[in-house]
């Protein structure tokens, strides 16, 4: 017998999702939620873009975040934006045969908040600028004179490393532990440039071995597989 509640049954206002979907539904609110979680931590990944022309920094301020608090506009002169920092050779005589000078935000304080700075990289014979890293920035140099090695060491342990002459460019990856030494008769000269108005400056020797409280003895010598007395001669030169 026909029966219109069998072929049409009652329809009502519940909704059943099936399985699959309410399990798509929890994956997309964990990702909204590990997104708006991340946020914050992305906006401190880079310097901020500045929101003026400049900002020539007033260096007997502390630094914030961004870089120092901005000069008052009404004092700012054309002499600012100008700096001859880099256009004097660097003193040499010293145990590494060599001098950086820094075109940093210290130095060229127009450099505030814009997120560049420059180096200039004197080298007397046989001069070495000794294994370090910068932090907060990558470095883009060119030889300008004489004969360099440059090499760097990735974080899978790899050393990649050329000789380079007049005209030569190279880049080192932030953070990477790397080292340019003059090879050539007489001497060298390099500029670097980094994406950060003050890079900062590990020297892996100093850093070891100069620490202020020293690094204990025993955890040198344990790392370098030597006696304490190498590591304390070692030191004695860093003058810790």
């Amino acid at each position: 017998m026909y029966s219109r509640e069998t072929h049409f049954p009652q329809l009502t206002n519940s909704v059943v999702y099936p399985r699959n979907t309410a399990s798509m539904a929890l994956t997309i609110s964990i990702f909204y939620f590990l997104l708006l979680s991340l946020l914050p931590l992305l906006s401190l990944s880079f310097d901020p873009d500045p929101l003026q022309d400049f900002c020539v920094a007033d260096l007997s301020a502390s630094p914030s975040i961004n870089g120092f608090p901005c000069k008052a506009a009404s004092s700012v002169t054309s002499a600012d934006f100008f700096s001859n920092v880099l256009a004097h050779e660097g003193n040499t005589s010293n145990a590494f045969h060599s001098k950086i000078t820094a075109g940093n935000v210290l130095a060229f304080p127009a450099l505030n908040t814009l997120g560049i700075s420059m180096n200039r990289v004197d080298f007397g014979h046989n001069g070495l600028n000794p294994p370090h890293s910068h932090p907060r920035a990558t470095e883009l140099g060119i030889v300008v004179r004489g004969k360099a090695l440059v090499g760097f060491v990735t974080t899978g342990n790899v050393f990649h490393s050329k000789v380079l002459t007049k005209g030569d460019m190279f880049v080192i990856p932030r953070g990477l532990v790397h080292f340019q030494k003059n090879v050539g008769k007489g001497k060298a000269l390099i500029y670097t440039a980094l994406n950060s108005q003050q890079p900062g400056y590990v020297v892996v020797g100093t850093t070891l071995f100069a620490a202020k409280p020293s690094i204990p003895s025993e955890v040198l010598s344990q790392t370098f597989q030597v006696e304490d007395t190498v590591v304390e001669g070692i030191k004695s030169k860093f003058g810790s």
